[in-house]
């Protein structure tokens, strides 16, 4: 978003969100709690607390089975998130949406069945060198299994990709390049309508990891040009095990379903089962139901809020988080790219990580401190791992405030 743009949008006021939010009201140690760990979990607005005690209270029953009441009320409500979150992320239709435990299992879909039925001994898998485990790991069992290639684009100090590497890496015989949007462990926002129309001039397909992008940017899958999009809810203000697989259509219809069992199915005999239509040829037993019909919830919200205001809300968040942590002596910025969202992870000289955080949490400061599930980003910057304040629209210029004059008073501790 352009600095013009941001600034015709009406000012968010978080003070006054912060009241949704049951968690954010509470002391720790004594002290009021400034949450600062977004990236690992957001906190979890009332709207869509009673939506989950609205299904277990009212609605509690199995989705498509039933002609009872019950049933048919969770049924329709669960369709219906599935219907909010296609249009959150503006894919074509709802049979696009595949719902999963999160962006995890979602990338895991694609590798096993996708993956499995596409890739071929000696194509190349790429991926870049800021992905998370959950980017890494699916790859290189799928290359290991096929003997396939997993190829690296690789990044600059600064966390940006170095994308002059990719037509290189494209050259050979790619078969889908998989990137996150957004780095959990720098904060770079990466350029993936780029990449995804360079990896299709190339015969390959794309899968974005936006995990960390749907709770901080507008979303829009047609306008990234990306085959796949993997999110998980509890990043954004929903329930912990819910999350969503974005996948084209017309790949869909190609891949052979993922797990099998009940609901998956449109009949089964022992001669031959004909399996159903999509997106339930990918989503076998009974689902997350309470989990599904929170998101919806929790799209809802952060739609009334507004993505647009969010994001400009966290970019001055982000400045001024970074005008204050680099005026502390002794203190590092892990990640400054040009372009970031939502993320400030440093190292403090003299202090380790551990003890910097417990330090921290004592003064009522909830962030993350280790390697966050992105080993490589850690070892290209020679570090084991890094403390990291992650920021969503609730937080306040005050709580960076907090956070720097807390990490002031450790590093007197540890002196």
């Amino acid at each position: 978003m352009t600095a013009t743009a941001a600034a015709t949008l009406p000012a968010l006021d978080a003070q006054a969100l912060r009241a949704d939010f049951p968690a954010l009201q509470q002391t720790v140690h004594g002290r009021p709690l400034v949450y600062l760990d977004s990236a690992a979990s957001s906190q979890t607005p009332r709207r869509v607390l009673d939506a989950l005690l609205g299904y277990y209270e009212n609605d509690r029953s199995n989705v498509h089975r039933g002609v009872h009441e019950l049933s048919q009320r969770a049924t329709d409500k669960y369709e219906s998130a599935r219907i909010r979150l296609q249009r959150f992320l503006n894919a074509s239709g709802p049979e696009e949406i595949v719902w999963t435990r999160g962006t995890t299992e979602s990338i895991n879909l694609v590798a096993a069945t996708w993956g499995r039925a596409n890739v071929r001994a000696g194509d190349d898998v790429i991926i870049s060198a800021m992905e998370h485990h959950s980017n890494i790991v699916p790859w290189q069992v799928l290359c290991q299994e096929k003997g396939a290639n997993l190829r690296i684009i690789p990044m600059s100090h600064a966390g940006e990709l170095r994308l002059s590497e990719l037509d290189r890496l494209l050259s050979g015989r790619p078969r889908i390049v998989a990137v996150t949007q957004v780095s959990n462990a720098l904060g770079t926002v990466n350029p993936v309508r780029e990449i995804a129309e360079r990896a299709h001039a190339a015969g390959a397909v794309c899968l974005v990891d936006g995990a960390q992008a749907a709770p901080h940017l507008q979303v829009d899958v047609r306008a990234l040009g990306c085959d796949f999009f993997a999110l998980s809810g509890h990043k954004m203000c929903g329930p912990t095990g819910i999350g969503a697989l974005y996948a084209r259509r017309a790949l869909l219809e190609e891949m052979p379903p993922y797990q099998t069992g009940g609901d998956m199915i449109s009949s089964v005999r022992f001669e031959k089962t004909v399996y159903n239509e999509l997106p339930y040829r990918f989503e076998a037993g009974t689902p997350m139901i309470a989990g599904a019909i929170a998101m919806g919830a929790a799209v809802d919200y952060l739609e009334n809020v507004g993505m647009e205001r969010i994001a400009a809300h966290e970019a001055d968040l982000l400045h001024h988080g970074t005008e204050r942590l680099c005026a502390i002596r002794g203190l590092r910025l892990i990640g400054t790219a040009r372009d970031k969202a939502s993320v400030l992870s440093f190292e403090v000289e003299g202090a380790h990580p551990a003890d910097l955080g417990t330090l921290l949490d004592r003064q009522g400061i909830a962030l993350r401190v280790g390697h966050h599930c992105a080993e490589p980003v850690m070892r290209f910057y020679g570090v084991a791992a890094t403390t990291r304040a992650s920021l969503a629209f609730y937080n306040t210029r005050s709580d960076l405030d907090a956070l720097g004059a807390a990490i002031e008073t450790a590093k007197e501790i540890l002196a």
